[in-house]
């Protein structure tokens, strides 16, 4: 019986700095530490959390899955939504759970949290895990308008749009989000063939709860972009001095996620080294749905 309450996932809701977080945690308190930081700003842990948080801890971890301050289901009218902003989140998780160390895991926008924070708090991190994340950011939208010109290269239509979009102040929120809506329209973020697992996963999800409070906040990105200066950065420098540190990096990406380049993605595994990296065939951005047990099965790999 006490087995049974330390495996299944606690809710709570932690009071940091004044403001509620929502948390979950899946698994034995007393396994390795994985912290998963979700893509945004407007995102939310959502379709980890209904998808993959559970079959993460039956691998051996103990897995903590939260809404940063501001989004989803952590809502505060008040939030800034800045990188130190979202640290001072982690800080309080840290403290609420006596942890000494964890484990990063940071999807999409996630991956940027995680790698400048691991970067000012090297204590506290014994792995960094990049699933999908973002470190080159102007990297990714010149590719996205770029490829998107080629496919349509005889559609005026596409290009004028992307001709409004280049001459956006690259720094504003509107400039990401027409970048990202381009790359959706596109079927950038969709894995080619959808498999029966994925497809019941993604399934299953949509009939879940976890679906029902998929909470988007439409300000956060405004606020972000007008609150943080590093709105547009390149993290490889930073990826460099943290592995120098000696805190292992490790790479987990789709091969058809079509907001990364080849060279992108070429470069980030020069930086975490080849063992230490992999690319997922038939795979999006959304890696731990789409292929679910081969990330699975190369997170434990690594970390256990």
């Amino acid at each position: 019986m006490k087995l049974f309450f330390l495996s299944i996932f606690l809710t709570i809701s932690l009071f940091a700095k004044g403001q509620n977080l929502y948390i979950k945690t899946y698994g034995n308190e007393k396994n390795k530490t994985i912290i998963f930081i979700h893509g945004g700003p407007s995102g939310n842990a959502t379709l980890f959390e209904g998808t993959t948080a559970q079959k993460m801890a039956d691998k051996g971890f103990y897995v903590i899955a939260y809404d940063r301050r501001g989004e989803g289901r952590s809502t505060d009218p008040n939030a800034k939504f800045t990188y130190e902003e979202a640290f001072q989140d982690l800080n309080s998780i840290y403290k609420k759970y006596h942890l000494k160390k964890a484990v990063l895991l940071g999807h999409s926008f996630g991956g940027l949290v995680a790698t400048l924070y691991t970067n000012k708090y090297q204590q506290n991190v014994s792995a960094l895990v990049l699933a999908g994340a973002l470190f080159s950011q102007q990297e990714t939208y010149d590719h996205i308008l770029n490829s998107i010109k080629k496919i349509h290269y005889y559609d005026s239509k596409t290009h004028n749009k992307i001709d409004y979009v280049e001459k956006l102040d690259k720094h504003s929120a509107g400039y990401r989000k027409h970048c990202f809506d381009l790359a959706s329209d596109e079927g950038y973020f969709k894995m080619p063939k959808l498999t029966k697992a994925s497809k019941k996963l993604y399934a299953d999800y949509e009939a879940s709860e976890f679906y029902k409070t998929n909470i988007r906040n439409k300000n956060a990105p405004l606020l972000f972009y007008q609150n943080e200066k590093q709105n547009n950065i390149d993290t490889r420098p930073i990826l460099k001095k943290i592995k120098a540190s000696g805190i292992p990096i490790f790479g987990i990406y789709g091969k058809n996620d079509g907001i990364f380049s080849t060279n992108q993605l070429t470069s980030l595994k020069e930086i975490v080294g080849k063992k230490h990296f992999v690319l997922l065939d038939n795979c999006s951005h959304y890696l731990f749905v789409d292929q679910q047990n081969a990330f699975l099965s190369n997170v434990k790999n690594w970390l256990k």
